[in-house]
């Protein structure tokens, strides 16, 4: 399995960066994780958007989703209907729209729901953010992915991803910034949570521009050493 970053800051991107987008590499199937704003332009510079499997969605907040009614239009181009997996919200016109545009087949996916691609087995987990959201688990062969979306703490978590191969999750704050009101996690909080998980290696993503990625860094690995910021452009092999 191989995680492509093609984009890891948010709400917003740095200069000629990308929100969250995150290409998944399982056998002969790819995988898209969200699909924010800069990360079709990425994308498409791996392979034709048309070509991957499946698109899943963790949250329908824009800088997860801003690129996805501009890939409707390369789809209805290209006469492809695009299976799409994530929460339903009917507060969203991005779930709207791909709720009911032809070149989408959307199937709702709950805490607890799966589905299998390939040979590659997806359930979804609960996360704790504003809107209605979920976190994915991606297991193949003896590999696994989990990917928390955004979520600040919530007890099922360290159960949801135990023994993952990589866990890439939301550390968007540094300790001083965070609460526990606030709709993320700190990099430190991620770096527990890869400790309660016992995840071989942690990637901390949804990078804001504004907060320094040397104290996220400094503060995860005084938890977890085995950590690494998430950086566009990058694959890593699971």
């Amino acid at each position: 399995m191989k995680l492509h970053f093609l984009g890891v800051n948010g709400p917003f991107p740095e200069s000629g960066g990308a929100t969250s987008g995150y290409l998944v590499e399982s056998g002969t199937d790819l995988l898209q994780l969200d699909l924010g704003s800069g990360v079709l332009s990425s994308l498409t510079a791996l392979t034709p958007p048309e070509s991957i499997s499946a698109l899943f969605i963790t949250h329908w907040h824009f800088d997860h989703t801003a690129d996805v009614p501009v890939l409707m239009y390369r789809l209805e181009s290209c006469g492809r209907t695009l299976p799409v997996f994530g929460p339903a919200d009917p507060s969203s016109p991005l779930c709207r729209l791909v709720s009911t545009a032809s070149c989408f087949a959307f199937t709702e996916m709950s805490p607890g729901s799966s589905c299998r691609i390939g040979q590659t087995d997806i359930s979804a987990f609960a996360v704790r953010h504003p809107v209605p959201s979920v976190g994915f688990r991606i297991a193949s062969l003896d590999k696994t992915l989990c990917y928390t979306g955004d979520t600040n703490t919530l007890p099922s978590l360290a159960d949801d991803c135990r023994g993952c191969t990589l866990l890439l999750a939301d550390g968007l704050f540094p300790e001083e910034s965070w609460s526990a009101s606030k709709p993320h996690l700190s990099a430190g909080l991620a770096a527990r949570l890869a400790v309660d998980t016992g995840a071989e290696k942690l990637i901390i993503t949804h990078l804001n521009p504004f907060f320094p990625r040397k104290i996220l860094l400094e503060e995860a690995r005084t938890v977890f050493p085995d950590v690494l910021l998430a950086e566009a452009g990058t694959t890593v092999v699971l």
